[in-house]
């Protein structure tokens, strides 16, 4: 956690730089929506990560200390074996996470947006209940647990600086590393790229075991997934394929189908479900982005507005220890709902002024009253209000951005 919380001022730096790109060259990788909805789906990751990294950490630890079969020293070569082999198993997670129902659930959340740029690297899954268990051969091994958790921290961090389109294909080095040409291919839903590239550091265990593709110039990455989300909110992002797996659960008539659609390869439904509630998936030569028309002052909003979170959520971890379990069950809730009510703004439901206008009001009491550091009461009234006037602005632009659109694949 300390690595990944010592990181995030390069991850906004490395976005200020794509940003930049972005400006100079001229092209449209970003949206504001889009950005701002992968980054709240992060920052819900983190708050919601912090609460449930308790048990498997504790696992790892008993295993560690009744069956662990060697006891490394805390040596340099240990430390590059256990980051090479995390990455190891970290491919078998990350494949089983595409192949499996169950834990693409956890998973799509990550490869939801139709964007590709490195605020999709820190949309993050809020759902995955299940990754652990792929780990524990390390504690097994005889890994200290803490040393589980650095290279993970490491492994994770590495795999930021691939989700760029402004990066080309980099020779030599994508035999062996995971590159942004080859994690682009990741990310598409073309036919030709799907289920492809799943190492997070080192390519060379999909060229190993066949789920290897190189990115082709012949065939641009079309990004998403082939039913799309159609959404800005954070909640359904990481509940969506839950959603239907329960429902394909319920209608099919089979005890045995029951079961199944849970552990069955990803995109199984039975026969009777899939005949009486066919399941739409996107046309690529007709493919369109999901978007929505937003004003000006609604596209400040919802940046401040996450900025907001942000500060909230890197409070959060810094000063977890700190909070009682209640306290932290409480800021963990009042985030989630944050972020769906901010996701219905960016889909500019009318509902959702009121929401907004409701949440800013109490951080900004909060940022009075609360006994916090100066700084941070600064902060929080100075955001807060700026977001409250931002959202007056909006909401008196009227109906004309609520508009539906869709924009074309690139």
């Amino acid at each position: 956690m300390t690595i990944i919380l010592f990181a995030i001022p390069f991850f906004f730096l490395l976005i200020g730089i794509e940003l930049i790109a972005e400006k100079w060259k001229g092209t449209h990788y970003y949206r504001v929506n889009d950005a701002v909805n992968s980054l709240s789906i992060g920052v819900l990751s983190r708050m919601t990560g912090i609460l449930k990294q308790l048990l498997p950490f504790t696992l790892y630890v008993i295993v560690y200390e009744h069956s662990a079969l060697y006891s490394f020293s805390d040596s340099l070569w240990v430390w590059v074996v256990a980051f090479v082999l995390y990455d190891f198993f970290y491919y078998w997670n990350h494949r089983l996470g595409h192949e499996v129902s169950v834990l693409w659930a956890a998973h799509v959340v990550h490869h939801s947006s139709e964007e590709y740029n490195l605020t999709t690297a820190l949309r993050q899954t809020s759902g995955a209940l299940l990754t652990w268990v792929f780990f524990l051969p390390l504690a097994v091994i005889g890994f200290d647990p803490m040393m589980i958790v650095s290279v993970a921290a490491l492994n994770l961090v590495y795999q930021f600086w691939v989700h760029t389109r402004h990066v080309p294909k980099l020779g030599w080095f994508e035999w062996f590393f995971v590159s942004p040409s080859n994690h682009r291919v990741h990310h598409a839903q073309n036919e030709i790229y799907l289920d492809k590239n799943y190492g997070g550091v080192f390519i060379i265990w999909d060229r190993l075991f066949g789920t290897f593709q190189e990115e082709l110039d012949s065939e641009a990455p079309i990004y998403g997934v082939r039913k799309s989300l159609n959404s800005w909110n954070p909640l359904w992002a990481n509940m969506q394929v839950y959603g239907q797996l329960i429902s394909d659960s319920w209608h099919t008539a089979r005890w045995q189908d029951k079961l199944r659609v849970w552990f069955g390869r990803t995109g199984w439904r039975p026969e009777d479900v899939a005949e009486k509630y066919p399941m739409q998936l996107n046309d690529l030569q007709t493919f369109k982005k999901f978007d929505v028309q937003m004003d000006t002052a609604t596209k400040w909003y919802a940046v401040f507005q996450l900025a907001l979170s942000v500060v909230i959520a890197v409070m959060f971890m810094i000063g977890v220890q700190q909070l009682t379990l209640t306290e932290q069950v409480t800021l963990a809730g009042f985030m989630i709902l944050s972020s769906a009510t901010l996701g219905w703004k960016l889909e500019m439901r009318p509902i959702a002024n009121w929401l907004e206008g409701a949440k800013n009001l109490t951080v900004l009491m909060a940022g009075i009253f609360l006994p916090v550091a100066t700084w941070l009461s600064v902060t929080l009234v100075v955001l807060s209000a700026i977001c409250l006037v931002l959202l007056a602005l909006s909401a008196l632009g009227g109906d004309h951005s609520t508009q539906e659109k869709s924009l074309p694949a690139e």
